[in-house]
């Protein structure tokens, strides 16, 4: 390996020569990457397009001792650190410019034991590898809606999807975590040991440390579930939106509705003439016996004059991939998201008026229908903040051409702006794109202030800074 010289924490740069990079190098199981590399650019490419940075060095990590080994190198150089899962962060904190890019997507193991309902999952894993592990066992972990995500963003910054409502947050069902700190010491986070860490884990994001081991709490589900989707046309959105509003007031806990705002897409099911054309749809799952869930979403399902209506069993692991298609890498993204206590009328309003003027075919906006179990937890237990927020918002900027940065990213922000006086103030980190530094506190609500004192623990120089990022108090004074 040739000398490089690497962006440092300050900004400045660091020449390291090639002897000590070969140590480095040696001293691991994995690869290291810089840029000529075979792989190296696959490495650095992730879920949003909009993301094109170039890390002075990638580390693709085999185990726990390689993460340790990586933060050592990078704290005792001074290194720029960024940390990639799965890489599907709207933000793009997975990569950094000129610095150490530690790289976990291949650790993708996910271990069950089915007696004790439990599951041990490595960090690079995605989604999918979680599901199709679990559901051999007619098992599951409460996760996401796209199986390309990966497990441990999505852990860290709380968890939701089809089964939040039934069985909880992703956090809800975290039992411990193995985590390297900035000082390079692996701990096990739990309730037992280290609980300030765990609780900090369960929301903060990548502010604390690098986990290498998930142990998940498993349920019994599947392997068929009752989900699907309703598609109306959208002049009838508002009629169909106050219905689903007043039809989740008293919704049992196994049911999750979803709605998805947008031009159609071309679906097999869907008549071709409405393809390009303006739709809502009611997406949903019901987490619990098939023939109850037929009558629970009857309700729903009787809105309006729907252009078609496909809920039925499907495999739960085909369910939690149906909406990869549209999600998939290579699209530039820009999102907002707000959190709401109900879904008023004013925000009916401005959703009617957003989807009228969609920038692109492929932009939407989903609003996800949480509470149930997941909103029975008390807001200090975990840092996760949103207990009391039944619906989430999240406006989905997603374009292809760069020509197209300032239209798309503006609609976003106006929905973001005609919708807030309807909000909580609070945010799921996931969703926040990289320009909202300004938020975080506000996103953590009443949960800022104790997480800011587990940073200062664990992470006082604030090493861990490409993320929704929470910075120490001397650390503050510095930058």
């Amino acid at each position: 390996m040739n000398d490089l010289s690497l962006t440092t924490l300050d900004g400045g740069m660091a020449m390291l020569s090639a002897p000590v990079l070969d140590a480095f190098a040696a001293s691991l199981r994995g690869d290291v990457l810089n840029a000529g590399d075979p792989g190296y650019d696959e490495a650095r490419a992730i879920w949003n397009a909009m993301i094109d940075r170039r890390p002075g060095l990638i580390v693709r990590c085999a185990g726990a001792g390689d993460v340790i080994a990586a933060i050592n190198f990078a704290r005792e150089n001074n290194l720029l650190v960024a940390v990639r899962g799965g890489g599907h962060n709207i933000a793009g904190n997975a990569v950094c410019d000129g610095g150490l890019m530690i790289d976990l997507s291949r650790m993708k193991s996910v271990r069950v034991d089915r007696v004790a309902r439990r599951a041990w999952v490595e960090p690079g894993a995605i989604l999918a590898d979680v599901d199709k592990e679990t559901q051999a066992f007619g098992l599951v972990v409460p996760t996401g809606i796209n199986s390309t995500t990966g497990i441990a963003g999505l852990t860290l910054g709380g968890g939701f999807g089809w089964t939040a409502r039934k069985l909880g947050l992703t956090i809800d069902n975290l039992l411990s975590a193995d985590v390297v700190t900035a000082d390079g010491e692996l701990l096990r986070a739990s309730t037992a040991e280290h609980p300030d860490l765990f609780w900090a884990i369960r929301g903060g994001g990548g502010n604390f440390g690098v986990v290498t081991a998930f142990e998940f709490k498993l349920h019994k589900l599947g392997p068929q579930v009752l989900s699907g989707l309703v598609v109306h046309p959208f002049d009838d959105a508002k009629a169909v939106l106050e219905g689903y509003r007043a039809a989740l007031e008293d919704a049992p806990d196994e049911l999750t509705c979803w709605t998805v705002a947008r031009r159609a897409p071309p679906l097999p099911f869907l008549p071709a003439d409405w393809h390009g054309k303006e739709v809502l749809v009611l997406a949903m799952c019901w987490c619990g016996e098939m023939a109850a869930g037929e009558q629970a979403t009857a309700r729903l399902r009787g809105i309006g004059k729907p252009i078609v209506d496909v809920v039925g069993p499907n495999p739960f692991v085909g369910w939690q991939a149906a909406f990869d298609a549209l999600l998939a890498p290579g699209a530039r993204n820009y999102w907002k998201s707000h959190d709401f206590i109900e879904l008023a009328d004013e925000t009916i309003d401005a959703l009617d008026q957003a989807i009228r003027n969609l920038p692109g075919p492929e932009c939407e906006v989903f609003i996800g229908h949480v509470g149930g179990v997941a909103g029975q937890v008390a807001t200090e237990a975990t840092a996760f903040p949103q207990r009391s927020s039944h619906y989430v918002m999240n406006v989905h900027g997603r374009w292809r051409e760069a020509a197209m940065d300032d239209a798309c990213i503006a609609w976003a922000r106006g929905i973001y702006e005609a919708t807030k006086p309807q909000a909580i103030g609070t945010a799921y980190i996931n969703f926040m794109p990289s320009d909202e530094a300004d938020r975080v506190e506000a996103a953590y609500g009443v949960n800022y202030a104790r997480l800011i004192e587990v940073k200062q623990k664990y992470d006082p120089k604030n090493f861990f800074r490409l993320n929704q990022n929470l910075k120490a108090r001397h650390a503050r004074k510095a930058a």
